[in-house]
């Protein structure tokens, strides 16, 4: 395989990592921001129990995502095949 290909290959995959970290990081300030402030949402979800654990699930499942992009990073810069399979 030509370096050209491999050098795009490993420059695609951090483009696409960086945006998993982006939207991870988003979802994750979104479930702290339903968790701390849950007011301003009760109009859209009928109870109040459905909203705070909508607002948990959105934390974790950002705070997830935020670190497998993160890995993955690191991952395709330094081409490092373990972290890439994680």
């Amino acid at each position: 395989v030509p370096m050209g290909v491999l050098s795009c290959m490993k420059y695609l995959m951090f483009i696409f990592n960086v945006l998993v970290f982006v939207g991870g990081t988003c979802l994750a300030g979104m479930g702290v921001w339903v968790a701390v402030d849950p007011a301003g949402f009760q109009g859209l979800v009928a109870t109040r129990a459905v909203l705070s654990a909508g607002a948990w699930l959105l934390l974790v499942v950002g705070i997830a995502l935020s670190l497998l992009g993160f890995l993955g990073c690191c991952g395709a810069l330094r081409r490092s095949r373990p972290l890439l399979l994680l």
